[in-house]
This record gives C-alpha cells, structure tokens and sequence, in this order.
C-alpha cells in the first residue's frame, strides 16, 4: 500500500547507491547510558569496535536521546529542561557532556574521532523543532521563516515526560526548509546514520518523507532508521522508500516475554526484508548494561545464555539490525563470543528469504537460503518454560532432503549426517545449524 504515492526512490534504490545494502551492525548508548551517554564513553565503545569487532563487521557508533540536554539524567528525562541549540533553532551536542563540540563545532570533532577508527557515526534525534527554539521564535536557516511560523503544537512528541520538541507542519512554508537545515548540518558534521524517534503509531508519514529528502538533498549518504514501534505493515512500502530501518515493536528489553513476542512480530514481518530496507526488531540488551539507563540499573543482562543464543539466531535468521546495547569494554566473554562468531553473523548479513518454516506451540523454526547454494540455515527454537524435545523431518522444515550434513554453527563444529531432527532443547534454548543435502 503506497501511504502518500510520491513515486519517490530513496538513496537506498539510486543507482551504485545503495544504502544498509546489509543489516547495519553497530553499538548505540541507550541500553547502558539513556540519555546521559558523555563523549569519553562514546569513544571508550568506538575504540572497542575498532580493536576487536570491526573484523566481523561491526561498524556504526550512536549516540542515543538527548545529547543536547546538559542536564539529562538516567532512569528518565527531565520534563522541559534546559537544550542547547544554535541561532537557527537546531539542537547542538551540550559542551560539558561532549567537550570537543565547544564553540560551534557540533559533532564533527567525535565524528571524525570516530572516522579516525576506520568506523561510522551516528545519533538520534527528535521528530519536529525544539521548544526553545519556536518561544524565541527564531529564523529558519536561509529563509525568511521562523520557528513559530511551523510549529505543530498539537501533533508533539507523545511522551508525557520529555518535553524537547514541537512537531512540525509540513503544510507551512518553511518547514522543508527547517528539516533541509538540519539535514545539512548533520552532513557538515560527517554524520552517517541518524535515528529519527517519535515518527510511528500512529505514522508521521509526512515529517518521515520531509527527513527523507532533506537527507537526500544533503549530499551525503546517510542511513535512516525511524523509530519507536511498533510499525504496522500497512506501511511497509512507504517505509522501504523513504528509510533503511524502521522498529517493529516497542523498546526491547532484557526479558524473556518480550522476547517471546518477537517470534511472532517478526514473522509478520518477514516477507518485507530486502537489501537497504530492514524491519528492525530493535536493539541487543545485552553484556553490561543499565549503567545510567533509562530502565533498570547497573547489571549485566537478565536474560540467560540460552535466551541470549536465541535472540542473536532470531535477529540474525531474520536478519534484523545487530545493533548492540551494552557497554562493550565491560561486558563479560560470553557476550563478545556471542558477537564474534563469524558463521552466525554470515546468516545475518548474507542469507536471503528467512522465514518462519514451522510451528507446533511453543516449538518454532526458522529457514534461511546460503546464497550461491544449495544449503539452507535452519534454527530451531524451544520457547516454552519447560525442557522439550524436538522431533522433525527435514522436510517439515523446508529442507528437501532425506539426510543432510549438519553444522552446529553456535559450536562451530560439524555433527554429521542426519536423516531428521532430534534435538532436547532447555527452557527458551535453540540450536542454529547450516545444512547440506547429501551429494551437494
């Protein structure tokens, strides 16, 4: 269904401009730092993809909520506090949190820190013009408009407890242009990924397309992700030309029900992933996290290593973003190998048609395409409380074999040829393997 019928292409579908060609792998501070994440914590995290991750792939820094807010604390927003912008109503990075932004340099200074390391840089914003910046009604940059002239002040951001942002009217003149001023300092500063919040449920399908084609318009290749969630499917074909990733459900935390409903959220959405356009079953709260966040405190993930396995083969079979929540120089061995294994990170950066292949209650499988070949990736999941065991023909599976020789992909280690499966699974476990049919 086409939302607005603009006829549109993206920067995603230009020609030798493709953009998250792949699902975009990287770290975020929102899990660990909520909005209190500071410029030493940043680099601490670029410095640890740089030296121990960017070889499997991992490449994008972010900043999460509310780097112009001075006085941001954890476990929550501070309602109508203090912002830093600049003369034409943008949002800044607030100096005492991010040092190297003093005197006009914005984020370019981190950007380039970030570059430096071989790696790309992002951050979020909010959907619509600050507050301060439409009481002081100040100019919108190379018009002759001004802020309160766009200012949406009914449709603004649907959080009681943050109160950063109008929205804005796309039907007033000049509020192109406001997006166009933002995109274009964005690009001045190198950024390479923007996540763009408050634009779903309902869908803020005109700011969305005003944010596209600023980026567009800016020069420089930029991925888009929108969020919160979730987004209906109805969307999805406006969403496939304005953004490269978009949430599906709402923030996903370190509990075993949330990631239970994934199954079934990602299933629905599964026929629409497709090279620079990913449905994103949001962040991985995983390794240390809830330093400052905005949700519980300082700990190392609540789930188990079994449900760690299973939301890394679920995100990865359904090839969602990886991007990874926890503070990465002190999370645990486990979460880096989880991480680092380079068969499960194939399948989500090279497989194709993932899809729900079969389920029976609380026993779910997956299947995947290895490009190229005949082989398939198969995980199955047990997502019931109790310990089960799994009986399947290949065949139910989508694997058109009678016996198959299978890789463990978890343990990297080969278990033969097997005419079925028969697996005993732990509560909330699963196995993830490659497959090949016998004489292939």
């Amino acid at each position: 269904m086409s939302i607005l019928g603009t006829g549109l292409t993206s920067v995603a579908e230009s020609p030798g401009a493709v953009l998250a060609a792949k699902p975009p792998m990287g770290w975020n501070s929102w899990d660990s730092y909520g909005p209190t994440v500071r410029e030493s914590e940043v680099k601490a995290n670029a410095d640890f993809i740089a030296h121990n991750l960017a070889k499997y792939g991992w490449q994008y820094v972010v900043v999460d909520i509310e780097w112009y807010q001075p006085n941001a604390k954890a476990h929550g927003y501070i309602a109508g506090g203090a912002v830093t912008i600049d003369e034409y109503g943008r949002f800044v990075p607030s100096p005492n949190r991010f040092p190297s932004a003093t005197n006009g340099a914005g984020f370019k200074p981190l950007a380039d820190y970030v570059h430096g390391l071989g790696l790309k840089f992002g951050f979020h914003i909010m959907r619509g013009i600050p507050r301060q910046a439409v009481e002081k009604n100040l100019s919108i940059k190379g018009t002759p408009y001004h802020a309160a002239d766009i200012a949406d002040k009914i449709n603004v951001c649907r959080w009681p407890d943050m109160e950063d942002t109008y929205g804005v009217d796309m039907s007033k003149r000049g509020a192109q242009a406001y997006y166009d001023s933002i995109a274009e300092l964005y690009a001045s500063w190198g950024a390479d990924f923007i996540k763009a919040d408050d634009l779903s449920t309902p869908a803020r399908a005109s700011e969305i397309l005003a944010l596209h084609e600023a980026l567009r318009k800016s020069g420089r290749p930029i991925v888009l992700s929108l969020s919160p969630g979730p987004f209906m499917a109805e969307y999805a074909d406006f969403l496939q030309t304005t953004a490269q990733m978009w949430r599906i459900s709402f923030d996903f935390w370190d509990k075993w029900d949330a990631l239970k409903r994934q199954f079934d959220i990602t299933h629905n959405w599964e026929s629409y992933v497709q090279p620079g356009a990913w449905p994103d079953a949001d962040m991985l709260p995983l390794g240390h996290i809830g330093l400052r966040a905005e949700r519980g405190d300082d700990r190392s993930t609540l789930f188990t290593h079994d449900e760690q396995r299973t939301l890394m083969a679920l995100w990865s079979i359904f090839r969602s973003p990886l991007m990874f929540g926890g503070d990465l120089p002190t999370s645990d061995d486990f979460t880096i190998s989880l991480i680092t294994n380079p068969e499960v990170l194939a399948v989500n950066q090279e497989s194709t048609a993932g899809h729900q292949s079969y389920r029976d209650g609380d026993t779910i499988a997956w299947t995947a395409d290895v490009p190229g070949k005949a082989d398939k990736y198969v995980a199955v999941f047990n997502a019931a409380d109790t310990a089960q065991v799994v009986s399947l023909k290949w065949s139910d599976v989508g694997v058109a074999a009678a016996g198959v020789a299978v890789r463990d992909l978890w343990e990297s280690k080969d278990l033969g040829t097997q005419s079925s499966i028969r697996i005993s699974l732990a509560p909330h476990a699963s196995v993830l393997y490659r497959v090949t049919p016998k004489g292939k």
